[in-house]
């Protein structure tokens, strides 16, 4: 079974550790708009594409032995102090170092998965440099603009709509092809116009996404996420995407069994395309992250895997 897993952050990496419990043919493909952090240092001072959703994506696939495991807390380990090097993530210099040294983003990242003994496979969605904006009401009188993906995730305002600049970014070749070959593929969960619909405004990628014979899920999330989505219902979230990409259908939703209005989440569905499915995939005592182990069941269900490997 082959599987394309679309998004970025800790949303994403639940998804693909859920993922690699049912199948070795995994293949993230990754946001690359981030402009904080680790990330943002590298993208200004060395003009790099940001690799944190990649590093983090590459971590949650690493091979689940003791080699694996070990470079895995490598990759994650960031350096301390007040230092020039403070706040970096390992698997970040390394990324961005063999990007330079083989000229290309991609090689990097299959080279580091050979390192880590990955299961599966890391794309970003494009190695164009890319620029999340905004249009955000409730900042003014008029909607005001927001650039940057930092920018858009804590904005006090209200997210109306996001593009890309430049709007046409060519998606990565590999990523097409690994959509054409899957079998189903899997937008979220994750932060919503900076982690999903970006995604789905690369004009390459939608057009691959629209044409795969694969069964498109889109996940969605446990609870709002302040700043970006703030107030947002389940079925606003999926108001959203359809108003971005209103001819891009979607097989099928899965949602938390603890979803409250269900029924203006399954209208919201049936103007995707989709039917809704509810599964309890909150981790216990934490309401706004995703279970793996959780996931990985539910997935299985959706996906007709009863071999009681999960």
């Amino acid at each position: 079974m082959r599987v394309v897993a679309l998004g970025g952050g800790h949303g994403l990496a639940a998804s693909l550790q859920a993922l690699r419990r049912l199948t070795k043919e995994v293949t993230a493909v990754v946001t690359v708009a981030d402009d904080g952090g680790s990330s943002g240092r590298l993208r200004t001072e060395l003009d790099a594409l940001p690799p944190g959703d990649l590093r983090m994506a590459l971590a949650a696939l690493a091979g689940d032995d003791e080699w694996g495991r070990t470079w895995e807390a490598l990759l994650q380990h960031r350096f301390g102090g007040d230092g020039p090097l403070a706040g970096h993530a390992v698997g970040n210099l390394l990324l961005v170092g063999l990007a330079e040294v083989t000229g290309d983003p991609v090689k990097a990242l299959d080279l580091t998965a050979r390192l880590l003994g990955l299961e599966g496979r890391v794309l970003p969605m494009t190695t164009t440099r890319i620029e999340i904006v905004a249009e955000v009401a409730g900042l003014g009188p008029e909607p005001r603009e927001v650039r940057g993906q930092v920018e858009v995730a804590t904005t006090p305002g209200r997210v109306c709509a996001v593009t890309l600049d430049p709007a046409d970014p060519p998606a990565t070749p590999e990523a097409l092809a690994a959509i054409d070959a899957a079998d189903w593929v899997v937008l979220g969960p994750g932060s919503l116009f900076t982690s999903m619909v970006p995604h789905l405004l690369v004009p390459e990628l939608r057009e691959a996404i629209a044409k795969t014979s694969a069964r498109r899920v889109l996940v969605l999330n446990l609870v709002p996420q302040t700043g970006e989505t703030s107030g947002f219902t389940p079925a606003a979230h999926l108001e959203a995407v359809a108003a971005h990409v209103p001819d891009l259908p979607f097989d099928c939703v899965l949602a938390d069994s603890g979803t409250l209005d269900r029924d203006g989440l399954m209208d919201a569905a049936l103007n995707l395309g989709a039917d809704v499915k509810f599964a309890p995939v909150a981790a216990e005592g934490h309401a706004a992250r995703h279970d793996p182990a959780r996931l990985a069941h539910a997935y299985a269900d959706l996906m007709g895997i009863h071999d009681g490997s999960v």
